[in-house]
């Protein structure tokens, strides 16, 4: 069982498809925690994960950048997409219902804003912006029996 996966996302229609797959996997109380530099690709994955787990390619996933939560409810349960940016650190995440969230689905851009209350058991996809201008580099790491399933899949 792979501890990482690294795949490289030549362009969107690949990013949607690791999306895809991803949400085929996604369980209530999970946490997929989305690293990366500003312009990496995090809210367009979250976006393409939450689509794929509504079956739906034209759900409205506004970026919760100003409201910094977003919730859903998918087949598979409610989802909160946050976008911690804006967040100072945990002290902040009692007032966006972080507790409760973590009983459903939880998207998480700019995730060391959790500091300990980072779930230790999430899935952790690190995002770099490849040489073309969609590209993408995506390093998975956590989810140990998932991730090498994600791995037969991605192959």
């Amino acid at each position: 069982m792979p501890r990482t996966l690294t795949l490289d996302l030549p362009d969107l229609p690949a990013t949607h498809a690791l999306a895809a797959r991803l949400a085929g996997l996604l369980r209530a109380g999970d946490a997929v925690l989305l690293e990366g530099p500003l312009g990496a690709g995090k809210s367009e994955l979250a976006r393409a994960v939450l689509r794929a787990a509504a079956g739906d390619p034209a759900l409205e996933v506004p970026s919760p950048t100003f409201t910094l939560v977003q919730s859903y409810d998918l087949p598979a349960g409610p989802a909160h997409h946050f976008d911690l940016y804006r967040l100072d650190g945990p002290e902040g995440l009692a007032e966006l219902g972080w507790e409760e969230a973590r009983e459903g689905i939880v998207l998480v851009e700019w995730p060391d804003r959790l500091g300990e209350q980072a779930p230790a058991d999430a899935l952790r996809i690190a995002l770099a912006p490849g040489a073309a201008e969609q590209a993408r580099r995506a390093v998975l790491s956590g989810w140990d029996a998932r991730l090498a399933r994600l791995a037969r899949l991605a192959a």
